[in-house]
């Protein structure tokens, strides 16, 4: 591979990937572009003691997940794990998974999967040389601050990981990165997919014109600037924001009810526009915003969001696809997407599969990742190759 880092280096351990239950498909991704690497990769130290178990049939650990009829599960690892460096792979938010509990077909929680996380480390009880945890989008990442009497979920789990003995958290677009300060001692990454993004966008979109001229960057909230704010940078175009106003004298679901949202930035007739945010959840915000960008002239609108949840089911996109109000909206494959979903004609699929084995090759390698962290370089040569910088 060109301009690979140095994977001289003595791993850390020998390399092993757990599949939590709902990250098969994307575990056997990963271990296909790790298996095809090493076997490429020319190194005088391949054959050395300190890189045995370098090139194997898979890097896959045998892990089951059995259930009892009550519904109380464990974990059994079927194979050694003294040493290895482990990397596991979990999707807190993946619906489509089930199990039995008294007979009945019950969808996998967000504390489930969390429970088997747990399951996983106490299963390898201490033995792996290393720890680290794939989570692309956080547990109770939403919960990450106080504001009356309320639990904080996410900064306990990472404190209780962190006592596990987890040394690294990688996660995508978390939702506040200052939910690290929890475990200041352990190793917290907040990876962005931005040039991911922009790559599917260019290669989905013929006639796109990425100038300030044509485009425009906008963030549905005061919450994710930060994001778009890269965007634009990085794109050379203007930033626009909606600001949400919220009833504070009541709670619906769990959160102030929006009563309008509020455009703050320059004009956006006639330009294509980006919408960036971290996760759509109901989707009725991203919607309402499409809206408004509409009765402002708007052309093309396209959503960027590194989670597609839906949790509302597909009907309002569907319908807001019909009427013209979005063009295209790009989630990644960091968590599940339902069969029906994969169908639209609206949707697009992001693959970050290659660039989570890239991290974890260069992290077993106890090489730097900051160079996979800054994808500025990249998205800057992939616009000049396509003639659109």
């Amino acid at each position: 591979m060109k301009n690979e880092p140095n994977y001289n280096t003595i791993p850390v351990g020998q390399l092993g990937i757990i599949a939590l239950p709902g990250c098969e498909e994307m575990a056997k991704k990963i271990d296909s572009y790790l298996i095809k690497w090493r076997y490429e990769r020319n190194s005088e130290h391949k054959n050395t003691l300190a890189f045995a178990g370098y090139e194997k049939p898979t890097y896959i650990v045998d892990i089951d997940f059995p259930r009892f009829g009550t519904g109380e599960g464990k974990a059994a690892i079927k194979q050694t794990v003294r040493g290895y460096d482990i990397f596991i792979l979990c999707d807190v938010f993946n619906y489509g998974v089930t199990y039995k509990m008294y007979g009945l077909t019950v969808p996998m929680s967000p504390d489930d999967h969390y429970a088997n996380l747990k399951r996983a480390i106490s299963a390898i009880g201490g033995k792996a040389k290393r720890i680290s945890v794939i989570m692309p989008m956080l547990y109770e990442g939403r919960q990450h601050k106080r504001s009356s009497r309320e639990s904080l979920d996410c900064a306990m789990m990472l404190q209780e990981l962190s006592g596990m003995g987890v040394s690294n958290m990688i996660t995508f677009d978390a939702h506040d990165p200052r939910v690290m300060n929890s475990i200041p001692l352990s190793g917290f990454e907040s990876v962005s997919p931005a040039y991911q993004m922009i790559k599917a966008m260019v290669r989905t979109v013929d006639d796109l014109k990425l100038d300030k001229d044509n485009l425009m960057i906008i963030s549905p909230d005061e919450g994710g600037m930060g994001r778009c704010i890269y965007y634009s940078t990085i794109l050379g175009v203007e930033l626009g924001m909606f600001y949400k106003r919220r009833d504070y004298s009541r709670i619906v679901d769990g959160r102030n009810p929006i009563i309008a949202h509020e455009f703050l930035g320059d004009n956006v007739e006639g330009k294509d526009v980006i919408i960036v945010d971290d996760m759509i959840s109901s989707g009725e915000s991203m919607i309402e915003v499409a809206t408004k960008l509409k009765e402002l002239h708007a052309n093309r609108i396209y959503i960027f969001s590194a989670f597609g949840l839906f949790c509302n089911g597909l009907d309002g996109f569907d319908k807001a696809y019909q009427d013209g109000l979005i063009y295209k909206v790009f989630t990644t494959n960091l968590i599940y997407r339902s069969p029906e979903l994969l169908k639209r004609e609206w949707y697009v699929e992001v693959d970050l599969s290659k660039y989570i084995s890239y991290m974890i090759d260069t992290l077993n390698h106890d090489t730097s990742i900051s160079g996979l962290l800054d994808p500025a370089d990249k998205i800057n040569k992939l616009l000049k190759e396509k003639g659109l910088k």
